[in-house]
């Protein structure tokens, strides 16, 4: 029988929220890990991107894929929180446009004993 542990946050990274209007919905994007999903307004938009991200960063840990989609996707790990006022994103495009940078902290992957 395989037990799964886990253990206290170890870094974070940074992922750019992208929302953008189409017609009286708006679409949210997270660019680092292509999860997406929609709502009637950019805060709904924005609950169920939060939800997604999650959703998407816990499979990528119970598959055991996270370091290597972090690698492949140039989603680069910190080990301490970065500060709010370091991190540069482009936007918005448009005024229909827009973007925001999350911190999200990630725990040390999952280890089979």
């Amino acid at each position: 029988m395989n037990i799964v542990m886990t253990v206290k946050k170890s870094g974070y990274i940074i992922v750019t929220f992208k929302f953008r209007r189409e017609g009286n919905k708006w679409t949210a994007l997270c660019e680092e890990l292509g999860t997406s999903t929609f709502g009637r307004s950019i805060p709904e938009a924005h609950k169920k991107l939060k939800e997604a991200v999650l959703l998407n960063l816990d499979t990528l840990e119970e598959l055991g894929e996270r370091a290597r989609f972090f690698d492949k996707h140039n989603i680069n790990f910190h080990s301490h929180k970065p500060k709010k006022n370091d991190i540069k994103i482009s936007g918005p495009l448009d005024t229909d446009t827009y973007v925001r940078a999350h911190i999200y902290p990630i725990p040390k992957e999952a280890r089979n004993i």
